[in-house]
C-alpha cells in the first residue's frame, strides 16, 4: 500500500479484495462527498468484462467500480470520468493508494462532452435515480449530483455510452426498476440493444428496488432474463451469492 495523502474527514476503506502484491483492495471516501453503497458493488459483479477489455466508468465517483473491475478482471485499461473534480482527484489518490495507476485512469470531465467515438468494449454507469425535477434536492452539493439528474440525465448517460462504445460494445446499468421503460427505449433509440436483465430485491418475496441491465451496441434483439438477486435470505442475513460477491463466507467474520 502507497502513502498518499488523506484529508480532513477522509477515511480508508477495506474492500477486502486481494491485490496481486498480497494487499487488499482499498478506497478512500469522504461522506461529504457522497459513499458508495452496495448498487456499485452489485453493478462491477454483473458486468462481464474480457480479457484485454477497454473499459470506463461514467461518474466513477470514489472510482469504487474502476478500482473493482481492475482487481477481479483482466481488463487492460479502465478509465473513470467523473464531474466534480473533488471526488475525481480523490478518485485519483484511491488508485495511487493501490498502485493501480498503470490499469486506471480517473478524468474529470463531464460525460456529455468526453471527446472520442468507439473507444470502448464496455461501460457501466450507476447514474443519479431521481430525475432533475424529483424530489428535494440535498443542500451538499455533491450529494445532489450524486442523487440527481443534475449535472446529466439518463437520456445523456445512455446517449454517450453508444457514442462511446466500440461496435458490439456493452452498456452495464444498475437503476431502479421505476425506470426500466426509460432505459429500455433509451436503448433502442439510441442502437443499444437490451440484451440482459436482472433485478435485485432486498429478501425473497419482497419488490424489486434495484434493476441491472446490458445493452449491446448493434445487437441482435433478445433479452435474457437472470435470476433473482436476493441482498438478504429469509432469516434477514446476507445471501450466499451477496457474500460471494462481497468475497465473504458465512463462517467468516466482515
Amino acid at each position: 500500500m502507497r502513502n498518499v495523502p488523506i484529508n480532513d474527514k477522509e477515511r480508508i476503506d477495506d474492500l477486502q479484495v486481494p491485490l496481486k502484491n498480497g494487499k487488499s483492495l482499498c478506497v478512500i471516501q469522504n461522506p461529504d462527498y457522497f459513499c458508495f453503497g452496495v448498487d456499485a458493488v452489485l453493478l462491477a459483479d454483473f458486468a462481464k468484462i474480457p480479457k484485454n477489455a477497454v473499459v470506463a466508468d461514467m461518474g466513477c465517483g470514489c472510482g469504487v467500480i474502476p478500482l473493482l473491475i481492475a482487481a477481479k478482471t483482466e481488463a487492460s485499461h479502465i478509465t473513470g470520468i467523473e464531474i466534480q473534480s473533488e471526488v475525481a482527484e480523490m478518485a485519483q489518490r484511491s488508485v495511487a493508494l493501490n498502485g493501480l495507476e498503470d490499469k486506471i485512469s480517473v478524468i474529470n470531465a463531464d460525460i456529455k462532452r468526453f471527446e472520442g467515438s468507439g473507444v470502448f468494449d464496455v461501460i457501466t454507469c450507476n447514474p443519479p435515480y431521481k430525475e432533475g425535477g424529483g424530489g428535494l434536492k440535498n443542500p451538499n452539493k455533491y450529494l445532489a449530483v450524486a442523487r440527481h439528474e443534475v449535472c446529466c440525465t439518463l437520456s445523456d448517460v445512455i446517449k454517450t455510452a453508444a457514442r462511446l462504445l466500440k461496435p458490439g460494445g456493452k452498456l452495464n446499468i444498475i437503476h431502479r426498476p421505476e425506470r426500466l421503460a426509460d432505459i429500455i427505449c433509451g436503448m433502442r433509440k439510441n442502437g443499444l440493444e437490451p440484451k440482459r436483465i436482472r433485478f435485485v430485491h432486498p429478501a425473497p418475496y419482497k419488490t424489486a428496488t434495484m434493476v441491472l441491465i446490458e445493452g449491446a451496441k448493434g445487437g441482435r434483439p433478445k433479452l435474457f432474463s437472470e435470476p433473482p438477486l436476493y441482498i438478504h435470505d429469509q432469516n434477514g442475513e446476507y445471501s450466499d451469492e451477496i457474500n460471494r460477491i462481497y468475497g465473504k463466507t458465512k463462517d467468516k467474520p466482515e
